[in-house]
């Protein structure tokens, strides 16, 4: 392939409210290392952290200008001097930080997993961070048994989808929640929660019916009033699991509190949690492929939008008009 072949690709070229700093560029198409793979993508998934970095609100801030995008999914078109083990043709899931909103891209190939045959490449661009982040939390932070009863909340967004799909799969009994009743209906059609909870009114009282007395383990990726409200409904024992502040307000708590009730407060940060123990980190995303790979978990795609159209997407995400995950097409 030669270097001179363009690619499009969407660059920040400064930091702007309103998305005014993103440019669709044509740019030319990298050629590999030694080590290294060249992928030609056919989806990669948009994140709030995208739309947070236009703007320098997040907490990796890359050098500008900088082409967008992280998780994604391609063909392998070239292959580096050095690559064993994979061959031009191969359908391969790739991601690191920036890069992905491009018809092209380089990545190592110690980093690339083949596609399960069971996954559209939308379906594999969607999967490892959000299924991760479930997967840390229940499996290794919460220790989630057969039969406990799990609430989600933000259960319609791509990490509250990923839980509720996994729980499931894990053999707790799930409330999944969302001041949507349309979200609800979506997600009761997908994965069959137990519960589908509309949280409009809140949900203190009806989780406390529903389990008896209380949830075993909480997964808020919202913060804010929900984490307040869920200290009230969780059992004895219970798990309230940390995963981010997607309400924009960040809770305390006083600790009288999981005295009484005894309960954990628990931290996850899935990516830390590999780079601290690396091996465990290997088996972690080797246990999510693995399931999607046999069918257990299903990442849910709600659209698919052509890179032109990048503009569609991002408002998409940022109105939470998303059920699961939106990837990009270039």
């Amino acid at each position: 392939m030669s270097q001179l072949e363009k690619m499009q690709a969407l660059c920040v070229e400064q930091l702007a409210d309103d998305y005014a700093g993103v440019v669709l560029r044509q740019i030319d198409i990298p050629s590999p290392a030694a080590d290294e793979v060249l992928v030609r993508i056919g989806a990669a998934t948009l994140g709030f952290p995208d739309l947070l970095m236009t703007r320098g609100a997040y907490q990796h801030k890359p050098d500008l200008p900088f082409i967008m995008g992280g998780e994604a999914a391609g063909e392998i078109v070239a292959c580096g001097s050095a690559v064993t083990g994979f061959a031009v043709g191969e359908r391969v899931a790739v991601g690191k930080i920036g890069g992905g909103f491009a018809g092209y891209g380089c990545y190592k190939a110690a980093t690339i997993r083949r596609c399960p045959e069971k996954l559209s490449l939308a379906q594999a661009a969607a999967l490892s961070a959000a299924y991760l982040t479930a997967y840390v939390a229940l499996v290794r932070r919460a220790h989630v048994q057969v039969g406990e009863w799990v609430l989600v909340h933000g259960a319609a967004g791509g990490v509250g989808l990923a839980a509720v799909d996994l729980a499931k799969a894990l053999g707790a009994r799930v409330i999944a929640t969302s001041p949507s009743q349309d979200k609800l209906d979506q997600i009761d059609a997908l994965y069959k929660p137990d519960v589908c909870l509309n949280s409009t009114d809140g949900f203190r009282d009806a989780v406390k019916e529903i389990t008896g007395g209380g949830a075993d383990v909480v997964y808020d990726p919202v913060g804010g009033d929900v984490f307040d409200e869920s200290v009230r409904c969780i059992a004895w024992n219970g798990r309230l699991l940390v995963i981010g502040f997607a309400s924009g307000r960040i809770p305390s708590i006083g600790v009288n509190m999981p005295l009484i009730k005894g309960f954990s407060v628990v931290g996850v940060r899935a990516g830390e949690y590999g780079r601290r123990d690396p091996d465990k980190g290997a088996e972690n995303l080797d246990a999510i492929w693995d399931m999607a790979a046999r069918g257990i978990i299903r990442p849910h795609v709600c659209a698919e939008v052509q890179l032109a159209d990048w503009r569609q997407a991002f408002e998409m995400m940022s109105k939470r008009a998303v059920i699961g995950r939106v990837v990009l097409c270039p």
